[in-house]
């Protein structure tokens, strides 16, 4: 096990606002999709893909990286794991605008609460990762979280599920594909574009299109969706540079807490006592993983 620096890292206070303001807009993200409600959740993403796809491109032109990116779409190592987590952030996107339109926020939310929890279990089955007993622990509360939702709904909260497991599966194989962000989400939107932008024509071409809309506010949203997705990207990637992995694993709960008080204070949805306590279960088990990397890092130090 590798020993954490006893010092911050250069410039950690840059990394942290990076970073920190990168997990503050995905937060309040649900606010800007809801300004697109007339617009179908599943066009919306589209549109999103659309965008993104066109921005990341002209992105990478600017910063001279177009030979690097051609390099990576014809190098087979690369570009067929780039091709499923392409189609692992399509799906998230996907349920992630439906859920605020469909008014489930709270549901994403505790989603993406549970994301990290996933990860730690899929490092234990596709790595091998030794699994302690506070991180047993906590699986299991994320667990019990996801049964108490059940019984509330009466069904599996896919919504909750979904959004986990699809974007947990997208953060294990961009792990595992050595790709700079920016250039990954090029390459991610940019395959997926044939098939995105026949269908936004398609439906221009029937006449069903929500864009070009008749109002400039929405045209104007439509169009910034792709700057507003790869910029809190990139300020990701630029604070995960500059500062410590633990502090960027803490951090991480920034958003999904932000995207919570958005749902219940800014859009009014209901918080009973059933999603306390699943989200209890959940804040425990966030608690349990923090003392056990905290221990961990004593151990690392005292033998070093």
């Amino acid at each position: 096990m590798s020993q954490e620096p006893r010092i911050a890292p250069p410039n950690e206070t840059a990394g942290i606002l990076y970073a920190g303001a990168a997990y503050a807009i995905w937060g309040l993200f649900p606010l800007y999709w809801d300004l697109l409600a007339n617009v179908p959740p599943v066009e919306l993403s589209i549109h999103r893909m659309v965008w993104c796809a066109l921005f990341a491109a002209a992105v990478t032109v600017a910063r001279g990286r177009a030979a690097t990116v051609w390099g990576i779409v014809r190098t087979r190592a690369l570009i067929l794991p780039l091709t499923v987590s392409g189609l692992l952030i399509a799906v998230n996107w996907t349920i992630y605008i439906w859920s605020v339109a469909a008014h489930q926020l709270v549901e994403a939310s505790l989603g993406y609460y549970i994301t990290p929890l996933l990860s730690i279990a899929l490092g234990v089955v596709m790595l091998g990762e030794k699994l302690s007993r506070l991180r047993l622990a906590a699986i299991a509360l994320a667990s019990v979280a996801v049964a108490f939702k059940t019984l509330q709904l009466g069904h599996i909260p896919w919504v909750a599920i979904g959004l986990s497991l699809s974007f947990g599966f997208y953060g294990y194989v961009r792990k595992r594909t050595p790709v700079q962000a920016l250039d990954g989400l090029a390459i991610e939107t940019g395959l997926l574009f044939p098939f995105t932008a026949g269908a936004v024509l398609y439906w221009i071409w029937s006449g069903t299109s929500a864009f070009p809309a008749p109002d400039f506010r929405t045209n104007a949203l439509l169009l910034l969706a792709g700057p507003v997705t790869a910029v809190p990207l990139a300020m990701f990637a630029a604070g995960a540079r500059r500062i410590r992995l633990t502090t960027l694993g803490f951090l991480q709960y920034f958003s999904p807490s932000i995207t919570l008080l958005v749902a219940t204070v800014g859009l009014g949805e209901p918080f009973t006592r059933v999603d306390l306590a699943a989200f209890g279960c959940v804040w425990i088990a966030v608690i349990l993983v923090g003392i056990e990397g905290q221990v961990a890092r004593s151990a690392a130090r005292q033998q070093a």
